[in-house]
């Protein structure tokens, strides 16, 4: 690729430390962030490529006009710093975090008798603060929780000692209704009420054991002193806790101090989620949504917003469980892929939390912008299917025969992701006698699209063909014969494990399970083999019907459907006695069927 003399100039002298690139254009505006374990390795990648897989990256380095960089000691050091830069700077080019909302904290403030309250401000005053809470009910829940366990002021009052002992106020409400202890005028200790801020911090921590064991100590001094009422409100706020505590508990309670993130993918987004977990309880749950910008893997994504998220959360865990392995190291924090257990557990509901956000999005979409649902599915099953344009019509085709006799096939037809049953078509087989599967699919593979082509009707974008290797193959050879191999995108999917088969390649491809694509060809598959089916069993009954029991002469169609309803099959009725077949259609009709075939 060609460049200036002036990025061959930066290239040359770029360093081999970790850091974060910048790249500019022409207008001196930053596109691109990028980070680096070896940046001279990492920016010179860029320009060393001829072609990038990615179009919008080979837009992207045409656009660089410029290349600045940061040197930084440790990669991880590059990795927040680039993911600072990206919420600021926003460019262009870069994974964008689509997450705009001010969440919640609880604030813990910096006073004399501190007041624990929700606020959406952080102020730099040294109070203390736990947050964000994605979910304002579990703040709310947190708060009313702790109101109920110990009683706090909510005045903004200067309780200093000497305005306490000048008796500069008087007690409110709040105190009469037993929501404060009244430290305005002395009532309670600093050293009391600093206790209670203390196990609050560890409630807000996740830590509802330690305050919980506190909470049994008191309880335990009150019985020994014979203060049975104070021993009752202790138990009282112990049972609350413990009430509270069953309701977040998940999992082991060993399990302390772990961040747990999972990921789902799809052509244009990430989705992220977050659980922070302390003593076996999720205290914190997050999900964000990432809009891909250069194709980023999911390594890459997962690794921004492992950045983002702890950064945000302000989460000291030393210990990520994560589903799988990502390149980057974080100095003096295990990386965890659990295989089985309670982490394997906790994961797992991470990936269902996402995968449901996910489906929750893409609803919403659909709702509010069908067309855009549409070209994100289309889009996708491009990128899987290896496919050079949309998919809008598809065409799908399935063979059924009965024992080999009857042989019929059915063409079933999608446009924009959705069935066109008013395009369905049934095909009876003419050429092919016997079982044979894949000259039946080779000859209504060839009339279709000869027919199509005569008739100058739309071709479709994607054939899906019922079968592996042998009825694509079959396929092929029709497609082949009318000219039209390569110009019209064709696969077979394997009904036992949902095999996809591409043309030339002896080895499938699986889809995810969960994946659109795979479902949007298991839908047009199965609407093929039902509309077959139909038409199969309709062509069957007739035959049968008439080369068997309606040329026995006295018995209707009528009484002829009636024998195989009941008896399920001809042969059962050649096999039944004489007296099954009176007590069934009478005497008369019953000598008729039986004198029919004792005679052969």
């Amino acid at each position: 690729m060609e460049r200036s003399d002036h990025i061959t100039s930066i290239l040359r002298t770029l360093p081999d430390n970790p850091g974060v690139y910048q790249y500019f254009d022409s207008e001196g505006k930053i596109i691109y962030v990028g980070k680096a374990k070896n940046l001279k390795k990492r920016v010179s990648s860029y320009f060393n490529k001829e072609q990038h897989e990615n179009g919008k990256t080979q837009v992207l380095v045409r656009k660089i006009v410029d290349i600045k960089y940061i040197i930084v000691d440790t990669e991880i050091d590059a990795l927040l710093l680039e993911n600072n830069l990206i919420k600021k700077y926003q460019p262009r080019y870069n994974v964008m975090l689509k997450d705009d909302k001010t969440y919640p904290w609880i604030c813990i403030k910096n006073e004399r008798f501190p007041r624990v309250f929700q606020t959406r401000n952080l102020v730099k005053d040294g109070s203390v603060y736990f947050g964000p809470y994605a979910s304002v009910k579990v703040m709310y829940t947190v708060l009313d929780l702790i109101k109920q366990l110990y009683p706090l002021r909510n005045c903004n009052f200067n309780l200093s000692d000497d305005n306490i002992k000048a008796g500069k106020f008087k007690v409110c409400l709040e105190y009469h209704i037993g929501n404060c202890k009244a430290p305005c005028i002395g009532k309670e200790s600093e050293e009391e009420y600093n206790r209670k801020i203390s196990d609050i911090k560890d409630i807000v921590k996740g830590n509802i054991n330690t305050v919980a064991r506190h909470l049994k100590e008191l309880l335990q001094q009150h019985v020994e002193k014979l203060e049975f009422e104070k021993a009752q409100i202790i138990k009282e706020k112990i049972d609350q806790l413990e009430k509270f505590q069953s309701k977040s508990t998940v999992v082991n309670p060993s399990i302390n101090n772990v961040d747990v993130f999972s990921i789902v993918t799809d052509e244009k987004y990430g989705y992220v989620n977050f659980f922070k977990v302390v003593n076996g309880s999720i205290i914190q749950a997050h999900t964000i949504e990432l809009k891909k910008k250069l194709d980023e893997s999911p390594e890459e994504l997962l690794t921004l917003a492992i950045a983002e998220l702890r950064e945000r959360f302000s989460s000291d865990a030393k210990e990520i469980i994560i589903p799988f392995e990502i390149e980057l190291e974080f100095p003096g924090i295990t990386l965890t892929i659990p295989q089985r257990g309670d982490k394997k557990h906790l994961l797992e509901l991470s990936e269902r939390n996402v995968d449901y956000y996910r489906r929750e999005k893409i609803k919403q979409e659909s709702l509010v912008d069908p067309e855009r649902h549409t070209n994100r599915i289309l889009e996708q099953m491009k990128k899987d299917l290896r496919l050079s344009e949309l998919p809008r019509h598809i065409e799908c085709f399935d063979n059924s025969n009965f024992q080999g006799d009857y042989p019929v096939a059915a063409m079933t037809v999608f446009k924009d992701a959705k069935p066109s049953k008013k395009d369905y078509r049934h095909f009876n087989i003419k050429t092919v006698e016997g079982p044979n599967d894949f000259a039946s699919m080779e000859e209504i593979i060839y009339r279709r699209y000869k027919r199509v082509l005569d008739e100058k009707l739309e071709m479709p974008q994607l054939i899906v063909i019922d079968g592996g290797k042998g009825q694509l193959s079959s396929a092929l050879e029709s497609l082949d014969k009318l000219g039209l191999r390569g110009k019209v995108g064709i696969i077979g999917i394997a009904k036992k494990l949902e095999e996809i088969y591409f043309p030339g390649d002896s080895i499938p491809i699986y889809l995810d399970k969960r994946s659109e694509s795979l479902k949007i060809i298991q839908q047009i598959r199965d609407e093929a083999h039902r509309f077959g089916i139909t038409h199969h069993r309709s062509k069957r009954d007739k035959g049968t019907l008439k080369t068997e029991l309606t040329t026995i002469k006295g018995i209707s169609s009528i009484t002829a459907q009636k024998l195989l309803s009941h008896f399920k099959s001809v042969k059962k009725v050649k096999e039944a006695t004489e007296k099954e077949l009176i007590e069934f259609i009478g005497l008369s009709k019953a000598k008729l069927i039986i004198d029919h075939y004792s005679s052969k």
